[in-house]
């Protein structure tokens, strides 16, 4: 046996032995690095004869082929082991029972926008969607919100850092309004359209959150009046809340964006409710500036806008009397409405 067969035995010996790739890479060092035993004897060849050389390169080359092939069958083996013991690890056992998934149900505050959507819907309003990242001026300034009104603090507005590509600053939307806006700018008379969706204030107690739900309606044509408004929202909130036996009333308010403003209280004649009077929504005839800004004449045209707020809705439909109930994710809570 000569020296290289006895390399090759020795090789596949040292490989065999190795218990991981570390100690595999360094035994492979020791024969095919650039000092191993294998690459001294392909040195050696340049102080042979041509001829020699020739017939002694041919049989280093089986030699090495041989002590690679050894090297690649003990990565595989060790590739192999190393599967084997993570499948161990990570073994399911199929005899135990699996484990129950619980089904979802959805929100209360959810149900409330759904059934708001769909009574809209069947008197023919579209349903608008928009960012809850809005500028200044479609915010505030195109519904007549002067820039001395309070609603411009920041105690009671989440500004973000930065402006808009107009320089305008930016800001979370105080209400759903400025969809409005941009829906009205986008489309011609007749427009009827409500924008439900999240807002965001700097105020928190039992009846209010940071972020809450609004949805916003509006009506413009060429001849809408209080009529109109109260015949939709008569129709709404008797909808919404499954009964004909409620009533509304207008109380004079003010909102920069309507004028005349009224609030909407409602009045329910049976049931826990009975005789008191609620408020439900703040409302009026969209004021000419705003319907200016709009993009059209307030000469020609007119309409009603009104606001209320989902979550208000929703307890009152459900008795709820703490609005923090619909944030904490309690499921004793939640599993009540599905």
């Amino acid at each position: 046996m000569n020296s290289l067969d006895q390399i090759v035995i020795q090789a596949q010996a040292d490989f065999a032995e190795a218990e991981d790739a570390a100690a595999l890479e360094n035994a492979k060092a020791k024969y095919l690095g650039k000092t191993g035993q294998i690459t001294e004897q392909m040195k050696g060849l340049g102080k042979l004869a041509p001829e020699d050389r020739k017939v002694q390169g041919a049989i280093i080359n089986v030699a090495k082929e041989k002590i690679e092939a050894a090297l690649n069958a003990r990565r595989e083996a060790l590739a192999d082991a190393q599967m084997q013991a993570r499948l161990n690890a990570e073994a399911i056992d199929v005899t135990l029972p699996g484990r129950g998934r619980s089904k979802g149900g959805i929100h209360p505050v959810m149900r409330t926008w759904e059934r708001i959507e769909a009574i809209f819907r069947s008197v023919g309003f579209d349903v608008a969607d928009g960012p809850e990242i809005e500028n200044d001026w479609t915010n505030f300034t195109a519904l007549n919100s002067p820039e001395n009104h309070p609603a411009r603090s920041m105690q009671d507005t989440f500004y973000i850092e930065g402006n808009d590509t107009q320089g305008k600053p930016l800001l979370l939307r105080t209400h759903t309004s400025p969809m409005q806006v941009r829906y009205a700018r986008m489309h011609k008379p007749p427009i009827k359209v409500i924008a439900p969706g999240r807002t965001y204030r700097v105020d928190s107690d039992a009846t209010h959150s940071p972020m809450f739900h609004q949805v916003e309606g509006l009506w413009i044509d060429e001849n809408i009046s209080f009529a109109d408004l109260k015949g939709v929202y008569l129709n709404f909130v008797q909808a919404f809340f499954e009964t004909d036996d409620l009533q509304v009333r207008f109380r004079p308010s003010y909102f920069p964006f309507t004028e005349p403003s009224a609030e909407i209280d409602i009045v329910f004649g049976s049931g826990p409710l009975k005789g008191r009077w609620l408020e439900v929504s703040g409302a009026g005839q969209v004021h000419p500036t705003v319907v200016r800004n709009f993009g059209l004449d307030p000469e020609k045209y007119i309409g009603f806008a009104f606001g209320s707020g989902l979550e208000r809705l929703t307890m009152l439909r459900y008795g709820i009397n703490d609005l923090r109930l619909f944030y904490e994710g309690d499921l004793r809570f939640l599993k009540q409405f599905n």
